[in-house]
């Protein structure tokens, strides 16, 4: 069922961070779908113009930023970006959020914790706070984990700063609503890029356009194989 089926969010402006991939890219479309304008944000900004190229191409309107979300000044900069370029901020989808890696927590380091409070609790905050600003009225979205639910053994820094999220989101519900509501949404695991990485997993889903390629490749292999084989007899 699409997006646009289920609700309108036709004039409406959204802002998502890490868009480029995973998660975030599949919000963007989705919100899109149901006919808001999307600001896309990732620190590679040829991620985003991608995912806005794709959004153009299918009758959406995007527009593709760069923004390092563990830097407060570049949050505040994504805000005004999207005010100049559409006017008002409606939805603000606060996406990014990650781990290290997987680690006990006798050998996980001091640097490791802070890097994943940062971009995972931290950035959601400011986050939150830039777009408490420069709405009137709106949703910001926070994007939560299952893992934020209970004991998470060799990943307790990313359960913690998830927990953080959930309360957090919480305290701002009852705060700034009615006017802007708060939600969190707590996925499952999403077999992602940066899913891979930090569970130290291989990927064996193949894409379409990827299958095709190799087939194409296998084939040709074949065909020069059996001319071989007839050009000797």
């Amino acid at each position: 069922m699409n997006a646009e089926n289920l609700f309108d969010l036709s004039g409406k402006v959204a802002v998502i961070t890490g868009s480029g991939k995973g998660i975030g890219k599949g919000i963007a479309k989705l919100l899109s779908e149901a006919g808001a304008k999307i600001v896309l944000c990732s620190r590679t900004l040829e991620d985003v113009a991608k995912v806005a190229r794709e959004i153009n191409d299918n009758g959406g309107i995007a527009f593709p930023t760069s923004c390092d979300v563990t830097n407060d000044d570049q949050l505040a900069s994504l805000a005004d970006s999207a005010i100049s370029q559409f006017g008002v901020i409606d939805i603000w989808v606060n996406n990014v959020g990650g781990s290290t890696g997987r680690s006990s927590i006798k050998d996980l380091s001091r640097s490791d914790w802070d890097q994943t409070i940062a971009l995972t609790l931290t950035s959601v905050f400011v986050g939150c706070q830039v777009a408490a600003r420069n709405m009137q009225r709106g949703s910001i979205i926070n994007i939560s984990s299952r893992s934020s639910w209970g004991a998470v053994p060799n990943n307790a820094h990313y359960a913690a700063a998830k927990a953080g999220v959930n309360v957090l989101t919480a305290s701002l519900a009852h705060e700034l609503g009615p006017d802007i509501r708060c939600n969190a949404v707590a996925s499952g695991a999403v077999p992602t890029d940066i899913f891979f990485k930090v569970m130290k997993m291989k990927s064996t889903y193949e894409k379409p356009s990827e299958r095709k390629k190799r087939v194409q490749t296998e084939n040709i292999k074949r065909i020069k194989k059996l001319q071989k084989l007839k050009n000797r007899y």
